[in-house]
């Protein structure tokens, strides 16, 4: 078990670096905006470009990872969003897309690299677990750009900022060469990845499990991203708390988040299939939806809060159980295959979904049908999962 933990504490580490990384673009907006000549709201773009990217990053992992190692390409993802961030910080409108891009092709390889690295060290018992453990990586990602970010920018500036985050990705990046042997000797590694870039998107979409719940994926994270994208301007504009109020019912949403990857881990290992798990998060991230669609400026503060961290501990939840079950359903030596491309799906979900619910505001001016609209977009995928006998099964 101590080269599993070694394991696991390598991949949330660089999990935590790079996802620190992409959050660290909408952290320094406000302050960038003068150097950089556009309005701090086209972050958006800078996100979209990040995952759009990340959705090629995801599928051309396994070739990345059969020709080099998943430890070398996690080393790999942490240069490549050092040097992203770097690239943003010149304040040249064109190299801050194009860091944007490169940040993405870092992180749509962080996963699937991890997935190979732990797939075949992880016993069966503590899988969705451990999974879980290591994709607390990106909200902790967020908190640590959150809490440490400002400070930086106001005693050394938005660009020094970014350079501090572009060293440490850097720094550790070399500071685990060290393990590299000793963590990819273990690594069973996908032979089959240098076949094609759409193999394993075929992969999973000629795998009726995989298929199931890339789709599914798609859905709850494009819900994911709506919740962090809407849920303060939402309380803040239409419900009228004021900005600070709004962002502690969001802190309440991530912190929820965080301990839900955990405790939904172990409720997947424990006391009832993964499968079955991924249903009720999609079922709770629904009625989340729901229920934020229905709350009026007449609400208590306290239901807000609550309802907020529901809404979070199930949206920002299920990605540990969710990955654990491409690694376990998929082919031998498949897992970093499957999870690159069930990640395309992912990635796919945080740039379409956002922008449908956008859309429905834009068009209708109602932030309630877009909520209602969201949530019955992951009822619908969520209902697969219940819908499996197999899955109803207790262990």
């Amino acid at each position: 078990m101590k080269d599993v933990w070694i394991s696991v504490w390598i991949t949330l580490i660089i999990q935590t670096l790079v996802s620190l990384v992409v959050f660290t673009p909408p952290v320094l907006a406000p302050a960038a905006q003068p150097e950089i000549g556009v309005s701090a709201s086209a972050v958006g773009i800078a996100t979209a470009l990040i995952y759009l990217s990340a959705t090629f990053g995801a599928l051309i992992s396994s070739r990345a990872i059969a020709r080099y190692g998943p430890m070398r390409v996690s080393q790999l993802s942490l240069v490549l969003a050092a040097s992203g961030i770097a690239l943003m910080a010149s304040a040249n409108i064109a190299l801050v897309a194009l860091g944007a891009m490169v940040i993405g092709l870092g992180y749509g390889q962080v996963t699937p690299s991890s997935t190979a690295i732990l797939a075949d060290r992880v016993p069966q018992k503590l899988r969705a677990f451990i999974f879980s453990v290591k994709q607390t990586g990106v909200p902790l990602g967020g908190a640590l750009a959150g809490a440490a970010l400002p400070a930086l920018i106001l005693n050394f500036g938005w660009q020094t900022a970014a350079l501090v985050t572009a060293a440490m990705c850097a720094v550790v990046a070399l500071v685990l060469q060290p393990w590299r042997a000793q963590v990819d000797q273990g690594a069973r590694i996908d032979q089959h990845g240098g076949l094609h870039l759409l193999e394993p998107l075929r992969l999973v979409m000629s795998h009726a499990r995989l298929r199931e719940m890339a789709l599914a994926s798609f859905t709850y994270s494009g819900m994911q991203m709506c919740l962090g994208s809407f849920l303060v301007v939402f309380l803040h504009d239409r419900i009228g708390f004021n900005l600070s109020l709004a962002g502690a019912a969001l802190s309440a949403a991530m912190i929820a988040g965080i301990a839900g990857r955990l405790l939904w881990g172990i409720a997947a290992d424990r006391w009832q299939r993964p499968r079955f798990t991924l249903g009720i998060l999609g079922a709770g991230m629904s009625a989340g939806a729901f229920a934020t669609a229905m709350i009026s400026p007449a609400w208590p503060i306290a239901a807000v809060m609550l309802i907020s961290m529901v809404y979070g501990a199930t949206a920002v939840g299920w990605n540990g159980v969710y990955l654990a079950e491409v690694a376990h359903v998929a082919p031998p030596g498949r897992a970093a295959a499957a999870t690159g491309a069930s990640l395309a799906m992912t990635y796919s979900g945080v740039v379409v979904l956002p922008s449908l619910f956008w859309g429905i505001v834009a068009i209708g001016g109602s932030y309630r049908a877009a909520f209602i609209a969201i949530g019955c977009l992951t009822l619908w995928r969520c209902v697969s999962f219940f819908s499996d006998t197999e899955a109803r099964l207790q262990i």
